[in-house]
């Protein structure tokens, strides 16, 4: 099973006159990156969600979110009187100067001057926190269950891609077989051909079969097939694993490349490059999914 790491929870509740929504958007990364914009009277409580976060999700790019909404008196208010009475002040001297009156909106106008009005922070309750952390959790759950239904889906498409390797390599055979014999005469034809070019004295007919033969087997590719289809093997195997496993089949591609690339480099035949082209773009493109999951 893998599961991908894009992922999204959504989680709400009430709390002492507020509407709390949790919100977590996951995305691709290599590393765990978290992101929390939370309230300030959750600000003590920073290091428990990320604690809660870490032990959940293991790698990706988190965004958590709780945006609060007033649904009732939560917020108590004090004026800060030495600094009302400076506006109020500053103002009379200013309408005096004016040779303006002092009219009665000046009070409501002191008011509303910067930092006049201040709100006292309501301080998070043990009771409320419960609540939250459990919303925490939902949220957590849905965004888990998201990527694993993520998951099932680029599983899938990575599975079919794997195969298509597979039937890619089978179709070399035909091709193979028709390159050791086609080259086998050729060499025997060049040999015939310019065997009368040594001044009279024949060739030696054993060294030359020995340096066949060491030929061929350097263009053999029987190796490298059987390698890639036991990585491939193996690679299918890793996807049933019960825990995601992206990094280790990210090796294992690498290992299914070295093996395509190698068996291109050995072919010396156009038919069987151009089927190399085409498993080294369903390995790419296994690479690019790759990248998505855990």
């Amino acid at each position: 099973m893998i599961k991908s790491m894009t992922g999204y929870g959504k989680a709400a509740l009430d709390i002492t006159g507020r509407k709390l929504t949790i919100e977590i958007k996951t995305l691709n990364s290599k590393q765990l990156d978290l992101n929390l914009k939370i309230p300030g009277n959750f600000r003590d409580k920073e290091w428990e969600i990320r604690a809660m976060l870490t032990q959940r999700f293991d790698r990706g790019k988190i965004d958590f979110y709780i945006v609060a909404e007033i649904t009732g008196e939560v917020l108590s208010y004090s004026i800060n009187h030495a600094l009302a009475k400076k506006y109020y002040e500053a103002l009379k001297t200013l309408a005096h100067e004016l040779q303006e009156p002092c009219v009665p909106e000046m009070m409501s106008l002191v008011l509303k001057m910067p930092d006049v009005m201040q709100t006292t922070r309501e301080e998070l309750i043990q009771n409320d926190w419960v609540s939250v952390s459990s919303a925490i959790e939902e949220a957590m759950e849905q965004a888990d269950a998201f990527r694993i239904n993520e998951g099932l889906v680029l599983e899938q498409d990575i599975k079919n891609r794997v195969g298509l390797i597979l039937q890619l390599l089978e179709a070399i055979e035909p091709y193979e077989k028709r390159r050791i014999t086609d080259l086998r005469e050729r060499l025997l034809r060049d040999f015939s051909k310019y065997s009368g070019d040594f001044n009279g004295s024949a060739p030696d007919q054993n060294r030359f079969e020995q340096e066949l033969i060491y030929y061929m087997e350097k263009l053999d590719i029987t190796e490298e097939k059987v390698r890639l289809m036991k990585h491939c093997s193996y690679f299918l195997d890793t996807l049933k694993d019960t825990v995601s496993q992206g990094k280790k089949l990210g090796f294992v591609t690498q290992e299914m490349g070295r093996e395509i690339n190698t068996i291109g480099s050995k072919a010396s035949d156009a038919d069987i490059q151009m089927i190399v082209v085409q498993m080294k773009d369903e390995l790419e493109k296994v690479k690019e999914q790759l990248g998505n999951i855990l």
